[in-house]
């Protein structure tokens, strides 16, 4: 486990360089971020570049033993670039240009904004290529999939959809823009939708679609700037780092191209009250390493309060600091780099705090930082372990975005329901990964797949595959509802899944904030909430009844056994695959019984008494397997694992 910190040699006086690269060193920081937004100062003016700084810089780290992350810094062009072709600052929805002076502020598409782009990182490239101390680059900063409006994008937008339907008959088909007489008669016609974007009034699949080109440009311009390096630099190692911002990429395919995921770490610093709430940021980091199916990097990691577009957060408790980072670990980091070396005087995330504090004397949090860093040294022996799975949670980009456009029902969120599905999982200490739903299922005995709302077709064979190969299949309401164009399918639902759930939904109730009593067959009860699907069996055993509301006595969950068909099955004889159907959304109850029946179905082994918020992994490779319990709560947490006593600080992680 490598130990870094993001640092901004051009925000501080040279004096301090050397002093903080030495303490570094000493501290156990292995390398550092450098000039994601330093374009200003590297380009100084059109076609005059200055990286003396840059170099005095990377030499001192150099000489203390610490290497480098070195970030193209695209994210925000100078002044004299904004000044000289206005035309690449993205347009609004208002058709205004966006403010400068904030961060982003350019056109993915436009052209001269590339041209700009390409020779600043050639330029980069070119100059550190020999440089054995740059170990990897980073694209960009923090890519959003956000709709720029100009005419750049409008163009590149409407060719892009030429391509996919060929003809406009066929576009208008696929759209249903005969509704409120919205036919198109030429692609010219195709605008982005101006104004109020997200409102549900606008044709979903038309806002699906822009949704998809968005994440489409950004895709296709960090591959163009890893292109770029790359030619310059053949075996560079690159990545950018991404986050769960507002407008998410798609980040299956803007990572598929780089070598390997980074990931910008916030925990909450705020527990909450209700212990029903998920707050833990595992999914996020299991997420993350689903992505490509390995290991990654957090390229900035939680230090202190946290203010910037809102008011200042609480202040990382004692053990935050170095439990989270070790989270991180525990789930698949490899790298954990902290944001960042000393909080920035200036600025609008002055408030962002980093390890130091504005004294410039280091307190509290960086000596816990030390012990960090002493942690991370005792573990590298952990070195060429990963996490294996048998679970996965399949996260779907276009069911997330086509919710966002048609909200369901009130208290509803995509997710929540992610959450709720990979925490009943990970609380009895079984590893999942969180998948995209177009990866490999091959390796996993169970995949869930809440909420599966746009059908896939390919999505859709695959799961009847799974279940027909012996795979447990975990579904849920608001599964199989619209096809690849945001449309609603003509049948029952599950529709595509109702021969697989051998269920079919006769009606549907969203409750929003009411609730309902759902009770299994063994007399336990739950809380149902937000929405209700009413069920009729088509041969599948009824697990639970709802016990209120005018839908009492009708099934709310139910398990579908299917007996394996492929020619393996029949050469060699395998137990039944199960296929859950759960019919209604509720607390963390009703997801932990139906996550422990699937995987007493499945075999598989797992924890039946783990204390909640008490996390466990398992990393193996290199011929060791190791166990790792992390207590992601303020309160000491003591109990039994195979016969051994443990006992956890709060935020305490500890290899086992």
């Amino acid at each position: 486990m490598r130990i870094g910190v993001d640092y901004y040699p051009e925000h501080w006086d040279k004096e301090l360089w050397a002093k903080d690269a030495k303490l570094m060193a000493e501290t156990g920081v292995s390398l550092v971020r450098l000039a994601e937004f330093a374009w200003c100062r590297l380009e100084p003016s059109d076609n005059c570049f200055d990286f003396a700084w840059l170099d005095e810089a990377i030499d001192i780290f150099m000489s203390n033993g610490i290497d480098i992350v070195l970030g193209t810094p695209t994210n925000c062009p100078p002044r004299w670039l904004q000044e000289k072709h206005p035309e690449i600052i993205p347009m609004g929805s208002d058709s205004r240009p966006q403010a400068t002076g904030i961060r982003g502020h350019r056109c993915l598409n436009s052209p001269v904004f590339r041209s700009y782009a390409e020779r600043i990182v050639r330029k980069l490239a070119e100059h550190y290529k020999d440089n054995k101390s740059v170990i990897a680059w980073q694209i960009d900063n923090e890519l959003e999939a956000k709709l720029c409006f100009c005419e750049a994008c409008n163009s590149k937008h409407r060719d892009r959809l030429k391509e996919m339907y060929g003809t406009i008959e066929a576009l208008n088909e696929a759209y249903g823009t005969i509704v409120w007489s919205n036919e198109y008669s030429s692609f010219d016609q195709i605008k982005p939708p101006y104004g109020d974007y997200n409102k549900a009034w606008l044709n979903p699949a038309y806002m699906l679609d822009f949704r998809r080109l968005a994440a489409e440009d950004v895709t296709e311009f960090s591959d163009f700037q890893a292109s770029v390096i790359r030619s310059v630099i053949p075996n560079a190692t690159i990545t950018t780092n991404t986050w769960f911002c507002e407008d998410i990429p798609d980040f299956y395919k803007l990572f598929n191209k780089l070598d390997f995921v980074s990931y910008d770490n916030y925990p909450t610093t705020s527990l909450p009250q209700n212990p029903d709430d998920i707050y833990t940021h595992a999914v996020h980091l299991d997420l993350m390493r689903g992505i490509k199916q390995q290991n990654f990097w957090i390229m900035e990691q939680l230090s202190g309060s946290m203010g910037c577009w809102m008011p200042m957060q609480k202040t990382t408790r004692p053990g935050m600091l170095k439990g989270y980072a070790l989270q991180a670990f525990a789930h698949g980091a490899d790298t954990v780099i902290h944001f960042r070396w000393r909080t920035a005087t200036k600025g609008a995330e002055m408030h962002w705090h980093g390890l130091i504090d504005h004294s410039n004397v280091p307190g509290r949090r960086f000596i816990e930082f030390v012990e960090l860093c002493k942690k991370a040294k005792e573990w590298e022996k952990y070195a060429g372990t990963e996490l294996r799975s048998d679970v996965a949670v399949l996260y779907s980009i276009d069911s997330r975005n086509a919710f966002a456009l048609q909200p369901q029902t009130d208290g509803f969120d995509y997710m929540e329901q992610i959450k709720l599905m990979h925490q009943a999982f990970a609380g009895y200490g079984v590893n999942v990964d969180i998948i995209d739903e177009h990866a490999d299922f091959g390796s996993y005995k169970i995949i869930c797949a809440p909420a599966l709302y746009v059908t896939d077709d390919d999505t859709a064979k695959r799961l009847h595959e799974f279940a027909d190969r012996g795979g447990t299949v975990i579904l849920t309401a608001r599964s199989g509802v619209k096809d690849r164009n945001n449309n609603c399918i003509m049948a029952h639902l599950p529709t595509v899944y109702a021969d697989l759930t051998g269920c079919h939904v006769t009606e549907y109730d969203p409750i929003g904030y009411d609730t309902v009593e759902v009770r299994f067959e063994d007399g336990d009860t739950v809380t149902g909430k937000q929405w209700c699907d009413i069920i009729e069996s088509d041969g599948a055993e009824v697990l639970a009844r709802y016990v209120s509301d005018f839908y009492s006595g009708m099934p709310a969950v139910t398990r579908n056994r299917i007996k394996p068909v492929s020619v393996e099955a029949a050469e060699k004889p395998q137990p039944s695959s199960y296929v859950y159907y759960i019919g209604a959304f509720g607390e963390r109850k009703l997801y932990e019984k139906i996550a422990r029946m699937a995987l007493e179905d499945s075999g598989l082994s797992f924890i039946p008494d783990l204390p909640r918020s008490v996390e466990i992994t398992t990393r193996s490779g290199n011929g060791m397997t190791a166990h790792f319990v992390f207590n992601n709560t303020g309160e000491e947490k003591s109990f039994t694992l195979s016969g051994q006593k443990i006992t956890l600080a709060p935020f305490e992680c500890k290899g086992l």
